[in-house]
């Protein structure tokens, strides 16, 4: 059921608030959610779907994690939150910022820069000329050659004239909103790692990542675990960054196993 800008699944199970990748929506967890035996609700981030329009006087994290703080109360806290790429880095805001709405979190190759950067000498200035062609294409004005450069790096390996001509519309009428998650994907908000604040959380933490995809998101989930030691890690094969859209089963097993896991007790 979607109404405005959310989506609900499922009648019974647990409750999963579930945070989209950028240029997305809240409905590309639809795979997702039928996988899962749960009540599943996804939002509509800002600037996507029929979410709210971003306010450029606060940063467009901080907005999203208000609209998914709000959604998690309106639903039922705590729950098990899932997040996707820039939608992950929600979730980690949202259980830095209000930990009694979060019982678990199952993140998939979120794009937190910064951990890793700072581990991995040389990351960043790779990272920094592989997407270059997309930092020229937006400094000319090139929207659509901004986000088929985008997409070449962070799309689901489908070439850009594969795909939907709307499809393509779209990713090119949102593609400004790259920019805006720039601060928060590449800084340290509300002192996550300077504060040791992703170090303090105290809930189950999953992070995933495909086995195709870029080389950044294996090596910020590894700087992620060094904050958060207890965090599980698990590679999906065969899978690349668009995974929960792309194997959905997959992701939902793996993510199925983590919670069975959550449940289980410690023994010794």
């Amino acid at each position: 059921m979607r109404s405005e800008g959310r989506y609900l699944w499922g009648k019974e199970g647990r409750k999963v608030l579930m945070l989209h990748c950028s240029l997305a929506h809240g409905g590309a967890w639809a795979g997702m959610a039928r996988a899962l035996p749960v009540q599943a609700l996804a939002v509509d981030l800002p600037g996507h779907g029929q979410g709210p329009e971003w306010d450029e006087g606060q940063s467009f994290q901080l907005q999203a994690r208000r609209l998914a703080e709000a959604a998690a109360e309106d639903f039922g806290a705590p729950l098990d939150v899932l997040g996707h790429s820039f939608g992950a880095t929600v979730a980690l805001r949202l259980a830095v910022d209000r930990p009694d709405l979060v019982r678990s979190l199952a993140l998939y190759e979120p794009v937190f820069f910064t951990p890793a950067f700072r581990a991995f000498p040389g990351l960043e200035a790779h990272h920094n000329a592989q997407l270059a062609p997309y930092q020229q294409a937006w400094e000319a004005g090139d929207r659509e050659g901004a986000a088929r450069a985008f997409m070449a790096v962070w799309g689901d390996g489908r070439p850009w004239e594969a795909l939907p001509e709307a499809q393509r519309r779209s990713f090119a009428e949102r593609v400004h909103l790259i920019n805006a998650i720039r601060d928060t994907n590449y800084g340290d908000p509300v002192g996550m790692l300077s504060e040791k604040r992703l170090a303090g959380l105290s809930c189950p933490v999953l992070l995933m990542d495909g086995s195709e995809s870029p080389i950044y998101v294996s090596r910020i989930n590894a700087a992620l675990q060094a904050e958060m030691p207890w965090a599980r890690r698990s590679v999906i094969e065969g899978t690349g960054h668009m995974g929960p859209l792309s194997h959905p089963g997959a992701v939902a097993r793996e993510v199925q196993n983590f919670w069975a896991e959550c449940e289980s007790p410690v023994s010794g």
